[in-house]
């Protein structure tokens, strides 16, 4: 004797109502063979369409027994049933329950999307269907351009996508005229007389007269059920079977994630405006984030290029014991003696005092403030600065303290304008010098900017303008394949023995550069925070409008769980949208930060913002994970919907 395809044991289903329950159904038991066509009648609350959401799987009864193909349903989790649902059953509702935003074929094919059915063969299997029903020229149509006979076809066909083993029709006419009414029942009719076990749910009793029996039930109780009279009409050819599911395969997982990006393109369009606001504060935290590392890139660039301009194996020795030290100005032992001991240290490549004072320049009726420095010929070499018109002075400049000088390119403008400078005589305070050479402008560095510089020879600064034979400093030039650090330490203790006690202190470049690079680093570490802080609010933006999305779409979600959607696939989906909007909204963050990179490099000169292939991608990532943090929740709020209560709401 065959297994019967359904069997129904002491069933019964009751609903809490305040502090009482509602029993809906009492002690049923029916059992019904493979094949056959079952109505199910009764009137309005009598519990028909409870039963039958049941035998669907869209609902669990509260006692009882309930075997599928002698399987024992309510051993199933929340994924086995909706397999079952997939596999087994297709459900045709009154109310059609479509997808407004898809078409035709959209909504007959969708099941076949979470049984792994690739692409093309749904396609053509829903072609196929809704062509068999009568619509063949209305593939792309969605349900608003429908009548409600074509909506109610389309339900047909969507139940048969899987093979539709036990269509569970509830009240299939009961939202139709007679004529489209007459057509539902002779298709379902065929699909009896193809092998398909039919069951009708109606109050309709003319519709009750075209199945084989009839299960009549009032106030949750059985109280008939009858066989009609016997049908003997040869059985129709029946649909080809759909291929047998395949959903862990690569290409199905493939299919329900592209299903999944396509609908949550589709919802985003369908709210732009909202989606928009959603996406501003992942708009505003991804762009604060590219833009920040971007500018801090370009500063921490070109200061370092500032730095390698001032020579990155130079060493400053100074008076004093340390840079607090407040008797540091009164500290007179650097002296031109230093400069030849030092220059013999095997490490040294050059050395050159440096002593700076303010003052006024004239040219002719023209008055300026300028810097005079004292240095030697090597100082330009060691700062590696080239001349833009003559010449730099000489040792024999120094020795013969040669009233000479070296100007800047903004003190050449100042006095000259247009003109060169060179050979021209200019007084430094009270002392006639006469310009011999103009150095480059060097961008954000030494000789250039706004600054107007002046160089002479030491000996002249010293003898004839300074007053002094002290040096502010001495600048020493390391040997490229010196370790600074221990030429630094050499030198250091070389100058205490010459000087008998600690009277100087050491800086060099590259301490300089270490030092602004930890700050430049703290500094964008602390603008990232700000950009961090951005993103999780628009996180929690995210959040909220996907919690809106799953209420408004909850009647959605219950479609989909009816025709074989296990929560996975709708955790899968929401997550998703909840990506593509961050996603969305980094892209746009970029856009504009590469916007705005554009902009400065245009018109700033001095400074570029520099775009890393490393800043963009964290931004990406940070994105993603926000969708994936804030999108759970929602994701896993929408999976955990009863499907039958989900379908209850419009």
């Amino acid at each position: 004797m065959s297994t019967p395809v359904i069997e129904l044991t002491g069933i019964g289903r009751v609903f809490p109502a305040g502090d009482q329950q509602i029993r809906i159904l009492d002690d049923i038991n029916i059992v019904i063979e493979a094949g056959e066509m079952v109505a199910i009648i009764g009137q309005s609350g009598s519990g028909k369409s409870t039963l039958m959401n049941i035998l669907g799987g869209l609902d669990s009864p509260s006692e009882g027994s309930y075997r599928f193909n002698g399987r024992e349903v309510g051993e199933l989790n929340a994924d086995e049933l909706a397999i079952l649902r997939r596999d087994h059953f297709g459900f045709i509702f009154q109310r059609y329950h479509l997808l407004g935003a898809l078409s035709a074929t959209e909504n007959v094919a969708m099941p076949a999307i979470y049984a792994g059915m690739p692409l093309i063969e749904r396609q053509k299997r829903a072609a196929m269907l809704l062509g068999r029903l009568g619509l063949g020229e209305r593939l792309n149509y969605r349900p608003r351009q429908l009548s409600g006979g074509q909506q109610q076809r389309v339900s047909i066909a969507r139940a048969l996508m899987n093979g539709g083993e036990v269509i569970l029709a509830d009240e299939p006419t009961g939202a139709l005229d007679s004529r489209s009414g007459a057509d539902v029942l002779q298709i379902l009719k065929e699909l009896h007389e193809q092998g398909h076990t039919v069951i009708l749910v109606t109050h309709d009793a003319k519709v009750a007269a075209q199945a084989d029996r009839i299960i009549e039930i009032r106030d949750g109780k059985i109280i008939s059920d009858v066989c009609n009279l016997a049908r003997d009409e040869e059985a129709l050819p029946s649909d080809p079977p759909p291929p047998a599911p395949h959903d862990a395969s690569p290409q199905a997982l493939l299919g329900r994630w592209r299903e999944a990006f396509a609908m949550a393109f589709r919802a985003l369009l369908a709210n732009r405006m909202r989606s928009l606001l959603t996406m501003l504060g992942i708009i505003i935290g991804i762009a604060s984030v590219v833009s920040i590392v971007a500018l801090g890139d370009g500063m921490e660039e070109s200061v370092l290029k500032n730095f390698a301009s001032l020579g990155v194996n130079n060493l400053d020795i100074l008076p004093g014991t340390g840079i607090s030290d407040e008797k540091a100005q009164s500290v007179t032992s650097l002296r031109e003696s230093d400069l030849a001991l030092i220059a013999t240290e095997p490490y040294v490549q050059s050395v050159t005092p440096i002593t700076g004072i303010g003052m006024r320049a004239r040219y002719k009726n023209l008055d300026a403030s300028t810097m005079i420095q004292g240095v030697s010929p090597a100082y330009f070499d060691l700062r590696n600065q080239a001349m833009q018109f003559g010449v730099a002075f000489s040792d024999e400049d120094v020795r013969r303290q040669a009233q000479v000088a070296v100007i800047g390119e903004y003190t050449r403008k100042t006095l000259f304008g247009s003109e060169s400078g060179i050979g021209e005589v200019i007084l430094l305070g009270t002392m006639p010098v006469q310009v011999i050479g103009v150095a480059e402008k060097k961008s954000g560095g030494f000789g250039g900017g706004e600054s107007l510089d002046v160089w002479v020879p030491y000996s002249t600064a010293a003898s004839r303008m300074f007053g002094q034979q002290h040096f502010s400093r001495i600048t020493v030039q390391i040997k490229p394949d010196v370790p600074l650090k221990a030429a630094e330490t050499a030198l250091l203790s070389r100058m205490e023995q010459w000087h008998g006690k600690k009277d100087i202190y050491t800086r060099n470049m590259q301490d300089m550069m270490e030092s602004f690079q930890s700050t430049a680093n703290s500094i964008k570490m602390f603008l990232m925070l700000i950009g961090v802080i951005s993103l999780v609010v628009g996180g929690i933006g995210v959040m909220n409008i996907m919690l809106v999305s799953v209420t408004e779409r909850t009647h959605e979600i219950g479609i989909r769980m009816a025709v074989g959607a296990r929560q996975s696939d709708i955790r899968i989906q929401f997550l998703i949208e909840a990506i593509v909007v961050c996603l969305l909204g980094g892209a746009i963050g970029i856009s504009l930060s590469a916007l705005l990179g554009v902009a400065i490099n245009s018109f700033v000169k001095d400074f570029q913002m520099i775009f890393s292939l490393g800043s963009i991608t964290t931004a990406v990532l940070c994105a993603t994970v926000v969708g994936v943090v804030f999108g759970f929740l929602p994701a896993r709020r929408a999976s955990q919907l009863a499907p039958i209560e989900a379908l209850a709401r419009e």
